[in-house]
């Protein structure tokens, strides 16, 4: 497996890491649910406790309480981010993409300008096959954060992924010139220019990645394809 090589599936984990986390065992994930749901009980108005109920239910991979759970805290609040972002990364565990997709719509309404609910948009228009709509949607992140490495990345990796490889490779450099210490952004343009054919251009990249303290070893792969 190319361990270094960006795509945008990969980079939608971008997604995950602004999704409920914690150190917690599966078992006291459990007891946080018994606690919670006899404190709603008491409290049913209290859309607090109702977001830590679906916060422990992600984290058990219980999808459909957590999207009933952030269905009570819209019916209490119908503009609360949290429970539109969360539900609609449920809804793509669930592959209801066309639900996903509504509800990253209705955040996006209240903050356009959101780049982990566009990444999460285009990664769920991808799964709906609309790949026009990726595309415009890729564009859409890099005009509104024209300065993050992470935005020219996913529409690199998208672009890669299409083989269109000489508007990725442009990206990519742009990736590199806005964040050059990551390694995977160096080796998603040495395979975008073996793509192309250009096997000097790519060594020449690897070997910028070596002198970076990245060992040759773990780039063997794309070294052997230089040959």
């Amino acid at each position: 497996m190319r361990r270094f090589l960006a795509s945008l599936a990969w980079l939608v984990l971008l997604v995950l890491l602004a999704s409920p986390a914690s150190a917690q065992t599966p078992q006291e994930w459990r007891d946080s649910v018994s606690t919670l749901i006899e404190a709603i009980r008491q409290n049913p108005n209290s859309t607090d406790l109702r977001l830590k109920k679906a916060e422990a239910n992600i984290n058990l991979q219980q999808w459909e309480y957590a999207i009933e759970e952030y269905g009570d805290v819209l019916r209490l609040d119908d503009r609360n981010l949290a429970a539109l972002y969360f539900r609609a990364y449920c809804h793509s565990q669930l592959r209801h993409y066309d639900m996903a997709k509504a509800d990253y719509d209705a955040f996006l309404v209240i903050q356009p300008q959101h780049f982990e609910a566009h990444l999460g948009r285009a990664h769920v228009l991808q799964k709906m096959g609309r790949m026009a709509d990726v595309l415009d949607e890729l564009n859409l992140i890099v005009q509104q954060f024209p300065d993050s490495a992470d935005a020219y990345a996913a529409r690199a990796a998208y672009e890669t992924e299409q083989k269109l490889y000489d508007v990725a490779l442009y990206d990519w450099d742009e990736a590199i010139r806005l964040r050059p210490s990551v390694a995977d952004y160096y080796v998603s343009k040495a395979d975008v220019l073996l793509g192309l054919g250009r096997k000097k251009d790519a060594r020449e990249t690897l070997d910028t990645l070596v002198l970076q303290g990245t060992p040759r070893g773990a780039l063997k792969e794309w070294y052997d394809r230089c040959k």
